[in-house]
């Protein structure tokens, strides 16, 4: 449904199905996917420009345009990435896309059992632990409930990395949308299996525990550093990056 939101070709009819159905209840749904997409490029970019040159791309998602391994590569060929998802056909979509590259791969994991990312041969032959990484979970912690403890899986990832790495995040912002959309993004999730946790601002920002947030802060995707004209934000999603410090 992401992909299809996305203008992406790796969809079913299902997908498409549902993803118009979620469009008619829920009219800037599709719109904030977008939104986030275009954040996360963003994001990403600015890592560049700091000079990180490895990222750890946490439930990261089909592949479609603009992917961070594109980002990174336009800036430095030798950058390295590592895609993590504990779905196998997106796994499977990356290391199809990245069968030639050496800089570049997927890993076939869930981000629930950190060690397990943090100590795959996949991670440990491609991110360097002693250089700045960028750890990016967009659109991500909100399907996590609090008993799985976000915030504490944020924090092992964050200690593997050393001072002036970096922390994308993106999370559903149900304060931004009115309370039927809210009880209707809870009708869909559920329908769909899964859950959209609702989060206040002051709690997404504690998801980035001690790390001091990038300007502007922790603010609506459009309003993250643009660097073009955008259109008004939806409400959907709050998004900010943190930089770990010495």
């Amino acid at each position: 449904m992401f992909d299809y939101a996305l203008g992406g070709k790796d969809n079913y009819l299902v997908d498409r199905q549902a993803a118009e159905m979620v469009r008619d209840a829920l009219p800037t749904a599709l719109a904030a996917v977008q939104e986030n997409r275009r954040f996360v490029r963003r994001a990403v970019r600015h890592l560049l420009a700091t000079g990180t040159r490895q990222f750890l791309d946490l439930g990261c998602g089909l592949p479609g345009r603009g992917n961070v391994h594109d980002l990174a590569h336009a800036a430095d060929p030798s950058a390295t990435v590592v895609y993590v998802d504990n779905d196998p056909v997106i796994v499977n979509h990356y290391l199809a896309l990245l069968s030639s590259s050496t800089v570049a791969d997927a890993l076939l994991a869930d981000v629930r059992d950190p060690g397990d990312v943090l100590t795959a041969p996949t991670t440990t032959k491609l991110i360097d632990f002693d250089r700045p990484v960028g750890i990016l979970a967009t659109a991500l912690l909100h399907y996590f409930g609090d008993e799985e403890d976000p915030a504490a899986l944020v924090r092992t990832f964050v200690s593997a990395v050393p001072a002036g790495s970096h922390l994308v995040i993106s999370h559903y912002n149900p304060d931004g949308v009115s309370a039927d959309e809210r009880a209707a993004t809870t009708k869909f999730a559920e329908s769909f299996g899964i859950r959209m946790i609702d989060r206040r601002p002051e709690e997404i920002e504690a998801l980035f525990g001690d790390l001091v947030l990038v300007e502007p802060g922790l603010v609506q995707p459009p309003l993250w550093r643009p660097d073009r004209p955008q259109r008004t934000p939806t409400g959907w999603f709050l998004a900010g990056v943190g930089r770990k410090g010495t």
